[in-house]
Formats: C-alpha cells, sequence, structure tokens
C-alpha cells in the first residue's frame, strides 16, 4: 500500500460567501515526487445544490464519490427532497469513521447550499468541522497565507471565487505537488456550476 506522505500532492480550497460556496483544486496528480496525471478532477458535484472537494488518492475519493451520490439519490427518493450539506457531511464523517482499520485516503470538503451556504472539512478518520474558509492538502499552507489576510464573512460570490483563485495559484507558485491548473465550483441558490476555461483565464490575467 502507498505511504500517504506520497499520494498527498493537491490542494484544495472552500470559501464560504454571503450568497455561495467556493470550491477550488488543481488538477494535478502526483506520486511522490513524479507527477501521474495533470488532467485530474477533484471536486465532483453529489447532488443539484452539493459537491466535494477531495486530496488525496484519486481512486479512494472516486469511491466516496459514488457512494455519496448514491445515498443521495436514495434519500431524495425516500424524503422527497434534496439532503442537506449537513446532512452529507455527516453522512461523510460516518463512512469514513468506520473505515479507520481501511480508510480512504483523502481529506474531503463537503459545499452547499440549502437554507445557507455552509462548508465542512473532514479527515480521513471522520473528524468534522464546519468552517468559513478551509484548505486542504500539500499546498494548504500557502493557500491558508491569502486565505487568513484576505477572507471577510461579508465576502460576495465572485469576490470569493477571485480570493479561492489567488489561493490555489499561490500553492501552485510554491508547493511542488500541486499545479497543472485549476477546477473553480460555485454552489448558490441557482445550484452548482462550473466556471469555465475561458472564465478562469480571465480572472487569472487580473491577479
Amino acid at each position: 500500500m502507498w505511504a500517504l506522505d506520497k499520494i498527498k500532492g493537491t490542494t484544495t480550497v472552500g470559501i464560504v460567501c454571503k450568497d455561495g460556496v467556493v470550491l477550488t483544486a488543481d488538477r494535478r496528480a502526483s506520486l511522490g515526487n513524479m507527477v501521474i496525471s495533470k488532467g485530474v478532477t477533484k471536486i465532483f458535484q453529489v447532488d443539484d445544490h452539493l459537491a466535494l472537494a477531495g486530496a488525496g488518492a484519486v481512486g479512494d475519493i472516486l469511491s466516496l464519490v459514488r457512494a455519496l451520490r448514491a445515498e443521495s439519490k436514495l434519500y431524495r427518493a425516500k424524503v422527497g427532497k434534496e439532503m442537506s450539506t449537513k446532512a452529507l457531511a455527516t453522512l461523510t464523517s460516518n463512512i469514513l469513521s468506520g473505515r479507520k482499520y481501511l480508510p480512504y485516503f483523502g481529506w474531503f470538503l463537503i459545499g452547499g447550499y440549502d437554507e445557507k451556504p455552509s462548508l465542512y472539512s473532514i479527515d480521513m478518520a471522520g473528524g468534522i468541522t464546519e468552517d468559513k474558509y478551509v484548505s486542504a492538502g500539500s499546498g494548504m499552507e500557502f493557500a491558508y497565507s491569502i486565505l487568513d489576510n484576505e477572507y471577510s464573512e461579508k465576502i460576495t460570490l465572485n469576490n470569493g471565487v477571485k480570493l479561492a483563485i489567488k489561493a490555489i495559484n499561490a500553492a501552485i507558485k510554491r508547493d511542488v505537488f500541486t499545479g497543472d491548473g485549476i477546477m473553480v465550483v460555485t454552489i448558490d441558490r441557482e445550484g452548482y456550476r462550473e466556471l469555465s476555461k475561458e472564465e478562469l483565464e480571465k480572472l487569472l490575467k487580473k491577479l
């Protein structure tokens, strides 16, 4: 089995804004000092207003996403409404806690919009915290240097996107395990939306 310190490459960022949530990640997958892929997806839609960002082993992240999507559909069928962000985070925590002896190697961010935007951070043992902003992965120290200085609870979704990109870009410049592009997702009253390549290029030019 791969050692955890060999599969930690990635930087993810989540930000709660007044009118939504931003999830951001780079696109590099690494194993030790080797780049495995330059086009990995690390943010996944779970339901119309729910998403997960994962830092860690790609296979484990995908396996967890499949399980959460199935549970979310089952919940919608039984209850007749979408699962809340808190419920999805709690479910994720319970799944990870139940796998302590054969864990999912990852650190997960759950973001969503139900009555309000919310964001949860969940470690591989199932420890869960609700956050206004959070970063996970090998470049998180560099991302936090931006987030700690510039985050405000009054931030709008548009400015939150700019801040998240700035934080990920700081990690890309300084962390060798982070790179090869950025993926940005927003979740608001209208639901889940991924920014286009053209939108990202325009924002990056303004940094």
